[in-house]
C-alpha cells in the first residue's frame, strides 16, 4: 500500500545522503549521528517499499528508485523551504544578503527575483561582478553571501568550505564579429572553430574556472585559447576590443547582445557550462533558503538541469552536478 505521508525529515536525510554519497559526511551536514541517519534511511525505504541506496564498504550509490525519488524530494523540500521563508519575520540576526548575480541579463537575476517574491521580508541585494573564483574568496571572508558559477573549477580546499546547489546546464555560445564568415550560420558546429583563437577570459584572476573549462573543451579540436587581453567593461569597450582583436569570444547563450557582434550557439556537440548556486558552508539565512527554493523551481519549470543527449561536460563537473541533483 503506498504511503499517505512522508516526513520532510526523512526526505532531508535521503537528500543529504544522495548528494554526498557518503553517510558520514551526510550525517555531519545534518548534525546528527550516523546511526540515526541510517535509521531514517531504512525507515524511508520501508515506507516507500523501495531500496534507495546500494551500500558497500567502499561506496554508496543511488538505485534506480533512489534516482527516481531524488527530483521529487528536492521539489518537496524546496516547496517547504519556500513556505517557511515566506513566513519568516525579519530579525536582527537576518541582515541583508549580498548576492553576486555576475552580469546583467543572466538567468541569475530571475532566481533573485523569484527569491524576493518568496521572501519579501528579506533584503536581497544584487551585485554584478563575474567570476566564481573571485567570489569564493569573498564568500569565505563573509564579504559576500551567495554567488553563481562552475563549482568544479574551484580549488578542492575552497570547495570543501563552500556548499552548492546545481542549478543549470547552460549551453555555451560563441560571440563573433558580425562580418565573421561563421556569423552567417544559425548555429556554429564546434569543429568549424578549428584554427581559431578564442577569448575565454585568460588572465582574469576572477574567472580561471571559465578559462579552464574552455581549455578542456578546445583540447584536441585545434582551437586555441586567446592570450590575456584587456577586460572590457561596458558595451562600448566590448565593441572596441572586439574590433581591435577580432577574436571570437566563448560565452553562455544568455550573454547580452553587443554592438557589432552576433551570438551563435555551439553545436555538435553542445558544450554545457555547469552553473551552481554557491554559499559558505554552515551559513543559514532565510534568504538563502528562498534562493535555493527559487533555483529549484525555475530549474524544474525551464528544464535547466536536463542534459541534452549530445551535450558535452567535463567528467568532474558531471560528477559534482549529478551527485547534487
Amino acid at each position: 500500500m503506498p504511503p499517505s505521508h512522508v516526513e520532510p525529515r526523512l526526505l532531508r536525510a535521503f537528500l543529504a545522503v544522495a548528494e554526498e554519497l557518503h553517510f558520514t559526511r551526510a550525517a555531519g551536514r545534518l548534525y546528527v549521528a550516523q546511526q540515526a541517519l541510517s535509521r531514517d534511511i531504512r525507515r524511508l525505504e520501508r515506507e516507500l517499499g523501495a531500496e534507495l541506496f546500494v551500500r558497500t564498504t567502499r561506496q554508496v550509490a543511488l538505485t534506480a528508485d533512489g534516482a527516481r525519488l531524488l527530483p521529487h524530494a528536492r521539489r518537496a523540500l524546496a516547496a517547504q523551504d519556500a513556505l517557511l521563508a515566506a513566513f519568516t519575520a525579519p530579525a536582527p540576526d537576518h541582515p541583508p544578503l549580498l548576492v553576486d548575480v555576475n552580469s546583467p541579463g543572466l538567468v541569475h537575476e530571475l532566481v533573485l527575483a523569484r527569491a524576493r517574491e518568496l521572501a519579501p521580508d528579506q533584503e536581497l541585494m544584487a551585485r554584478y561582478e563575474s567570476g566564481l573564483t573571485g567570489a569564493a574568496t569573498e564568500l569565505l571572508a563573509g564579504r559576500l553571501d551567495v554567488s553563481f558559477g562552475r563549482f568544479a573549477g574551484l580549488d578542492p580546499a575552497v570547495r570543501a568550505r563552500l556548499d552548492q546547489q546545481p542549478m543549470r546546464y547552460e549551453p555555451m555560445a560563441i560571440v563573433l564579429p558580425d562580418d565573421h564568415p561563421l556569423a552567417a550560420l544559425d548555429a556554429v558546429p564546434l569543429g568549424r572553430l578549428a584554427g581559431e583563437t578564442v577569448y575565454a577570459g585568460a588572465g582574469n584572476p576572477r574567472t580561471p574556472e571559465w578559462t579552464e573549462l574552455a581549455r578542456l573543451l578546445f583540447e584536441g579540436r585545434g582551437i586555441e585559447v586567446a592570450p590575456p587581453a584587456p577586460l572590457a567593461v561596458g558595451k562600448e569597450e566590448f565593441r572596441r576590443i572586439m574590433t581591435k582583436y577580432r577574436n571570437p569570444v566563448l560565452t553562455g547563450v544568455d550573454f547580452p547582445a553587443m554592438p557589432g557582434t552576433v551570438r551563435r550557439p555551439l553545436v555538435d556537440p553542445v558544450p554545457l557550462s555547469p552553473v551552481s548556486l554557491v554559499w559558505r558552508k554552515g551559513r543559514e539565512h532565510p534568504g538563502i533558503a528562498a534562493l535555493r527554493a527559487a533555483a529549484t523551481a525555475l530549474a524544474a519549470e525551464n528544464g535547466w538541469l536536463e542534459c541534452p543527449q549530445n551535450g558535452w561536460i567535463p567528467a568532474m563537473d558531471a560528477l559534482i552536478m549529478m551527485s547534487r541533483t
